[in-house]
């Protein structure tokens, strides 16, 4: 994604270190396994192996591990192209999985509250603990992982990285 604000994009890159840490996020699968078909979201019941959900099933996918049906159900409020005449769905291209997770995450009536405003001033865990009822991950919520402890220093550094790269393309 280009353009936007600095804090949420490092917002965004945290949250996929934790949910999709993979080499290609946008077509990850629960588990490992990957998709190439990103017309729409897969909507595959995966198995989960481990944890409290354990002997259930997740369609979670893409660079921010989506539910289909909160992937649905967002992309209806913050998707740009919305299905037309000859599709039904959503695309789930990488380019609208992060526009509508930006739209969302700076949704203040969405979350009760600014989010942008809260990263300004420095209330990350707040944050992640605010989303951890959509991103359990981000060590609020009942499905931490290895990246969980290291997210705020993950952020920290993505922040930096966001913050110099907007400083270098307003001073070209």
């Amino acid at each position: 994604m280009e353009g936007g604000d600095p804090y949420i994009r490092a917002l965004m890159r945290t949250i996929s270190a934790s949910e999709a840490n993979d080499p290609s996020p946008y077509t990850l699968l629960y588990g490992g396994d990957h998709v190439h078909d990103l017309s729409r979201h897969p909507d595959r019941c995966i198995p989960i192996r481990r944890g409290p959900n354990q002997h259930l099933c997740t369609t979670a996918a893409g660079r921010y591990q989506f539910l289909s049906s909160t992937w649905a159900e967002k992309a209806a409020h913050y998707h740009p192209s919305p299905p037309g005449w000859f599709w039904s769905q959503y695309s789930f291209a990488p380019e609208y999985q992060d526009q509508v997770v930006y739209r969302w995450l700076t949704d203040a009536n969405a979350w009760n509250a600014d989010i942008p405003q809260l990263l300004r001033e420095g209330k990350v865990q707040a944050v992640f603990d605010l989303l951890s009822g959509t991103w359990t991950s981000l060590g609020y919520g009942i499905e931490s992982n290895l990246m969980t402890p290291h997210l705020e220093d993950i952020y920290t550094k993505l922040l930096a990285e966001e913050l110099a790269s907007r400083q270098a393309t307003l001073t070209r």
